[in-house]
């Protein structure tokens, strides 16, 4: 998948996140989208360096959704703790 297809992956992928991850973010669903793009992106580059996901144009691939979303959750997760940590000072 190309990169426009990412970004539309971290789209979905920063919604299933903020579904999966209830509570307070810091920043709104805006900056939760977004923060799903990013993730989506650093899944989708993971998942080809560790050789999971193939270079393919197929858009609707299981294992693509599942790095999209792990992504997204692992930066939503590490973003809300850093957010705590801040706001905690």
């Amino acid at each position: 998948m190309g990169l426009i297809s990412w970004i539309i992956f971290g789209l979905i992928a920063g919604a299933i996140a903020k579904l999966i991850m209830p509570g307070k973010d810091p920043g709104g669903f805006v900056v939760t989208v977004l923060i799903g793009i990013a993730g989506a992106l650093i899944g989708g580059f993971v998942g080809r360096a560790f050789g999971v996901l193939e270079d393919t144009t197929r858009f609707w691939s299981p294992m693509d959704w599942l790095f999209s979303v792990l992504g997204g959750l692992i930066v939503l997760f590490i973003w809300k703790k850093i957010a705590a940590t801040k706001s905690a000072k």
